[in-house]
C-alpha cells in the first residue's frame, strides 16, 4: 500500500526508536511524510534517519521522556519551530510493567499510566492546538491494544489493560470534542493483537521465557502489519473517519 496524500506533511510518531513506532515512522517517510520521531533513545531514531536518507520523506529524532510533561511540551514546541505545523500524530509509545494490583508496585502503576494515557492526552492537546492554529485537516491515531477491549489472563499484567481501556475512552472523548467544535480532524483507535516486539521481554525478562507464558502466547503479528493498518487509515477519504480498527493475526483469538 502506498500514498501520495502524505507528501510534505508533518507527522509525529512517539516511541519511534523500535518496534511498531519504528515501522510506522519508516513507512510514513517512504510515502513522503516529514516525520518527527520522539523517543528517549533518540540515538536509535537518528541512526534510522540516516538509513532512510534518499527516501521521499525524511525522519528527524527528538529526545523526550514521555512521563515528563515539560519534556513533551518542549518537544512539541521544538518540532513545530523546526519542521512546521503538525498534520498527523501517532501516539504509539507504550509500556508494560510486571506487577499485579492487590500486591502491586505503585511506582510501576504510575509509569504505565503516565506513558500509556497521560502522555497521549498531552500530545493530543498540543497537536490539536497546532492543527487549529494553522487550519489543518489533521489526523490523530492512538495505538491501543486488544487488551483495551478485553482483560487478558496474563500474570502480573498490572495496569496495562486499565490504561488501554482508558485510552479507548480518551479517543472517543476527543472525537466528541472535535465534533462539537466542528474541527476537520479525524481520530482513530488502532488496536493490535499480540505483535512480535520486545515489549514483553523488556517488561517480563526471563519470565517471558517461562512455559506458562509461552503456552498463553501464540505467534503474533509483524510490526509492518500495524504500520500498514495506520497507512490505510490515513489514506481514507476526507469524509471517512475510521474510529476503531482492530488487527489480529489470522487464527488468533486476540
Amino acid at each position: 500500500m502506498s500514498s501520495t496524500t502524505l507528501v510534505g506533511k508533518i507527522a509525529i510518531v512517539t516511541g519511534a526508536s523500535a518496534g511498531i513506532g519504528k515501522a510506522i515512522a519508516e513507512l510514513l517517510v517512504k510515502n513522503g511524510a516529514i516525520v518527527a520521531g520522539i523517543a528517549r533513545r533518540v540515538e536509535h531514531v537518528r541512526q534510522h534517519a540516516q538509513e532512510l536518507a534518499g527516501e521521499k520523506g525524511s525522519l528527524h529524532g527528538y529526545q523526550c521522556d514521555l512521563t515528563k510533561k515539560d519534556e513533551i511540551l518542549a518537544a512539541f514546541k521544538k518540532i513545530t519551530a523546526e519542521l512546521g505545523p503538525i498534520s498527523i500524530l501517532i501516539n504509539n509509545a507504550g509500556t508494560v510493567k510486571m506487577t499485579g494490583i492487590i500486591e502491586g508496585d505503585i511506582e510501576k502503576w504510575q509509569a504505565v499510566v503516565d506513558t500509556n494515557l497521560m502522555a497521549a492526552a498531552i500530545c493530543i492537546r498540543e497537536a490539536v492546538a497546532s492543527m487549529k492554529a494553522n487550519s489543518i485537516k489533521g489526523h490523530l491515531i492512538n495505538i491501543n491494544s486488544t487488551a483495551g477491549h478485553i482483560v487478558l489472563d496474563y500474570p502480573k499484567f498490572g495496569f496495562y489493560p486499565s490504561s488501554k481501556f482508558a485510552l479507548r475512552a480518551l479517543t472517543e472523548t476527543v472525537r466528541l470534542e472535535i465534533n462539537r467544535e466542528k474541527l476537520p480532524i479525524k481520530i482513530t483507535n488502532v488496536s493490535p493483537g499480540y505483535v512480535e516486539t520486545d515489549i514483553v521481554k523488556l517488561a517480563y525478562g526471563e519470565f517471558a521465557k517461562d512455559e506458562t507464558w509461552s503456552a498463553r502466547t501464540a505467534k503474533g503479528l509483524d510490526v509492518i502489519d500495524i504500520a500498514n493498518a495506520v497507512l490505510y487509515v490515513l489514506n481514507t477519504p476526507e469524509h471517512v473517519n475510521v474510529t476503531e480498527l482492530t488487527v489480529v493475526r489470522q487464527g488468533n483469538a486476540v
